[in-house]
């Protein structure tokens, strides 16, 4: 928009000025002009000349003064030309108005040769500064080129002042004045021309301006070249004044091109980065260093209660491993939005990092009134989310800390209402506000991640494995590995409080591999003892399953152990096959080793019936919770029925899980599930307790 109005400009301006040099020629033609006119237009053809030497000064001070540090080739070659133009045009206005100056005589052929060397010089100047790449100069170049134009001015001045009356004339003939009047303007045309077509794509603001100049030379030296009518150098002053706009035109493009516009580009680049340093990149909504410095000014005039929510999206892992990256983004910025609709004047959302936001109340009077806001907040926000045309609903937890019931500082309220919503979401719940207790749990819970890092390397860590049996034959066919963790000072801790921890924390990776080998070991050493070989199934985390060299890794350790690939079961879960197209190439580059596939947990997830036939597993694996209610649930009867009769049409085996008493057995049996694993059988053993009672008793 602003480009086009530098060109509407242009062409006004150009307009204005070609009728206004139409109407100069035509008055000075007119004869009825009182005595004493030809003085005041020769005065004015010298303030003319003096306003030309003023502003070339102008634009040699511009480049010569101004923003030295930052010198464009542009500015420095303009200041030059101006400096060499000014000192030509005011010897030409002082020898044109009988005026003696340098040394130099007052001549009108040596004025005319003043004119057209400021005039041809001003047409190519132009056109080598302004068509061609601006860059910046050093301090270096810019005394170079100064010293060379004093040189160059110089010299040339001595020329002309030496040879002045040898001077030949320059309108002597009709052709020759035809010449110079027309050709330099039509010079100063091309030239414009030349710019224009040079900046065609960019078409910056600033060279609508030089054009815009070079347009007024080009009339200015219509102008001065025109024959005198009956006003002696009427058209003459106007040319020089015309001469003068156009070198103020000048003086205000260079501005503009190597000054203001650089200036407000790295305004602007400076506003941008202040942007980007206090918003978040993906939603747009201010982050946690705005947050933070907001929270401070707040703290340091209200006395008022202040409350700060932070908001988690529950398995938000998950949808980040099972739907990608993309997916997880566009939740992301679909929760900013609604919060973001739900700011008020007194309540501000911010984005805190990963999958948190937050929520600062401001101006409450009690802590109660804290938590009603926040809770209503939580409830306002819709959980669908539509993603690759399917609707997902997403759930929220919420912790919140009041200012100044909880603490008294900004770090404090943040980090309090960061351990709240991650007590809420360990506790299954929705909201939670901060309160002591919080504290000493999660210090615990840090002091348990530092445990197990060292864990590993004390070798704290040991295997039970939980037979797996025919039902049909009552005989064991399989066992599964089960990590154990015997805590010096705690003694055993359960699997349930260590495994997410290990998963939040990462470590879960090289505690799954260590269990991998474990087992494998373990199951090798039984066979080179001469009991019966069975398979071993070994649960792979979300993290395991992403690594793209998984299937290499799995192979290293059944070389290195020796044990044959068709005696190792891995178990996946539902999750894990969320994003197909991974889980396709995974699954096929693990089942090509000659590995077992099963599925854990079957019917918990989301997984797609219309995948599940194309993906090379071997076995489905009923959950515990479905067979725990079998016998008093029609709903959880059906489910398991329907798994097995599914299992048996895709030709996959079938162990139920958690089964407890023969009940449940005798259905599992009419069901035709293939096997079966609970305490019914056994509860999970000792490698010792297995070998003794379950693998001796294959082998007798």
């Amino acid at each position: 928009m602003r480009i086009r109005a530098e060109e509407r400009t242009t062409i006004i301006q150009g307009v204005i000025g070609l009728a206004a040099m139409i109407g100069v020629v035509q008055l000075s033609a007119w004869n009825g002009y009182p005595p004493g006119t030809d003085a005041v237009v020769q005065t004015l053809h010298l303030l003319a000349g003096l306003m030309c030497l003023a502003v070339s000064f102008a634009i040699f001070a511009q480049g010569w003064i101004l923003f030295t540090d930052k010198l464009s080739k542009q500015r420095l070659y303009t200041a030059v030309l101006f400096s060499m133009i000014g000192i030509l045009d005011i010897l030409y206005t002082v020898l044109y108005g009988d005026i003696s100056l340098l040394g130099f005589e007052p001549s009108g052929n040596l004025a005319t040769w003043f004119l057209v060397i400021s005039h041809l010089l001003g047409a190519f100047g132009m056109l080598r500064i302004f068509a061609a790449t601006d860059q910046q100069v050093s301090g270096q170049q810019k005394v170079t080129m100064f010293v060379s134009a004093v040189l160059v001015t110089l010299a040339g001045l001595f020329v002309l002042n030496r040879y002045q009356d040898r001077l030949p004339t320059l309108f002597e003939t009709e052709l020759l004045q035809l010449v110079l009047q027309a050709g330099i303007p039509l010079l100063y045309l091309l030239v414009a021309a030349a710019v224009l077509y040079r900046h065609r794509a960019e078409r910056p603001p600033a060279m609508m301006t030089v054009t815009r100049s070079l347009l007024f030379m080009a009339m200015g030296h219509v102008l001065l070249t025109c024959p005198p009518g009956h006003v002696e150098g009427l058209t003459q002053a106007a040319g020089q004044w015309y001469m003068g706009i156009s070198y103020y035109i000048v003086l205000k493009g260079v501005y503009r091109l190597t000054i203001e516009e650089p200036l407000r580009g790295k305004l602007l680049v400076e506003a941008q980065m202040k942007h980007m340093a206090y918003h978040d990149d993906l939603t747009g909504l201010p982050n946690l260093r705005q947050m933070k410095e907001q929270l401070d000014e707040l703290l340091g005039f209200t006395r008022a209660c202040i409350g700060v929510a932070v908001i988690n999206i529950d398995r938000f892992k998950a949808i980040n491993d099972s739907l990608g990256y993309s997916a997880g983004d566009k939740v992301l910025t679909e929760l900013g939005s609604r919060l973001a609709v739900l700011e008020g004047p007194q309540q501000w959302v911010y984005r805190m990092g990963e999958d948190e936001f937050a929520v600062v109340f401001s101006e409450l009077p009690d802590a109660a009134a804290a938590e009603d806001r926040a809770k209503q907040l939580l409830a306002s926000v819709d959980p669908g989310v539509l993603i690759d045309d399917t609707e997902y609903h997403i759930s929220l937890s919420m912790g919140l800390s009041v200012f100044p019931n909880d603490a008294d500082s900004v770090n404090e309220l943040i980090q309090f209402a960061d351990m709240a919503v991650h007590h809420a979401k360990e506790q299954g719940v929705e909201f939670l506000r901060y309160h002591a207790a919080m504290k000493q749990r999660t210090q615990a819970k840090v002091e348990l991640e530092n445990d197990m890092r060292k864990a590993l390397e004390r070798e704290e860590f040991f295997l039970e494995f939980q037979p797996q049996i025919r039902l049909d034959t009552g005989k064991m066919v399989g066992m599964e590995a089960l990590v154990r963790w015997n805590h010096p000072k705690r003694g055993l801790i359960p699997p349930s409080e260590f495994i997410p921890l290990a998963e939040e924390s990462g470590l879960i990776v090289p505690l799954g591999e260590w269990v991998l080998k474990t087992a494998c070991q373990y199951n090798k050493k039984w066979q080179m003892d001469g009991f019966e070989p069975v398979c071993v199934s070994v649960n792979l985390s979300m993290r395991q399953f992403r690594q793209y060299n998984l299937a290499e890794h799995v192979n290293a350790i059944l070389r290195e152990v020796g044990l044959d690939p068709q005696y190792l079961e891995l178990e996946v879960t539902e999750s894990m096959t969320y994003d197909i197209e991974t889980a396709l190439d995974q699954l096929h580059r693990l089942k090509r080793l000659g590995i077992h596939i099963s599925i854990d947990d079957f019917g918990t997830g989301y997984s797609s019936l219309y995948y599940l036939k194309s993906l090379p597993i071997d076995r489905l694996k009923i959950d515990r919770a479905f067979v725990k209610e079998v016998m008093y649930d029609g709903n959880d009867a059906a489910i398991v029925s329907t798994i097995t009769t599914m299992a048996h049409h895709l030709k996959l085996k079938v162990t139920a899980e958690g089964v407890e008493n023969e009940e449940q057995l005798e259905f599992l049996k009419r069901q035709r599930c293939h096997e079966g694993q609970g305490y019914l059988f056994s509860k999970p053993v000792s490698a010792g307790v297995l070998e003794s009672e379950f693998l001796s008793r294959l082998a007798g």
